[in-house]
């Protein structure tokens, strides 16, 4: 089986927060790979890394950084592929904003889909819903996990409505 979704960390301290990824594009049974790679440290290897990417099948990039978070708009220069930002609350982040501000404010040119921090499970489904675009298998699971989110809040009014309270009125 070959990844049609590559997930790319700037650390592996960033796993915990991508994990929230993993397990939902394992739920929707859609292969991927996890890398680590550092705009800074391995700069080279993250431009080999985007010009390849097409080439070995992958279809939507995953890319969560902290900090300075360079990594999506470094990865998103260098392909064509559609690219989703992950800011990353980390250790030596302003409270996340910059790396939300990192991400979010990139250049005419080169977009990179930005999800709120941390994030990771936000940008697996909207990898999802922009594979199903062309694989209907992948639009069926997600518009079962769509209409079960629906159906969650439909039977969270039914239990407030049972609530009882003197001057409740619905």
């Amino acid at each position: 089986m070959k990844p049609i979704v590559s997930i790319i960390m700037g650390s592996t301290s960033d796993m915990p927060i991508m994990q929230d990824a993993a397990e939902f594009l394992n739920e929707m049974q859609i292969s991927f790979e996890i890398n680590a790679l550092s705009a800074h440290r391995v700069p080279d290897a993250v431009a080999e890394f985007a010009k390849n990417a097409k080439q070995r099948g992958i279809q939507v990039i995953i890319a969560a950084a902290g900090g300075a978070a360079h990594l999506p708009g470094v990865i998103a220069a260098s392909t064509t592929l559609p690219v989703i930002g992950v800011p990353v609350k980390s250790n030596n982040s302003v409270e996340g904003l910059d790396s939300i501000l990192s991400i979010l404010q990139m250049p005419a040119g080169i977009p990179v889909a930005t999800v709120a921090l941390n994030g990771a499970k936000n940008a697996a489904i909207l990898a999802a819903q922009i594979l199903s675009l062309a694989d209907s298998d992948i639009a069926e699971k997600i518009q079962k996990f769509k209409t079960d989110l629906a159906n969650k809040i439909t039977k969270a009014n039914a239990d407030l409505a049972n609530l009882k309270f003197d001057y409740k009125t619905n």
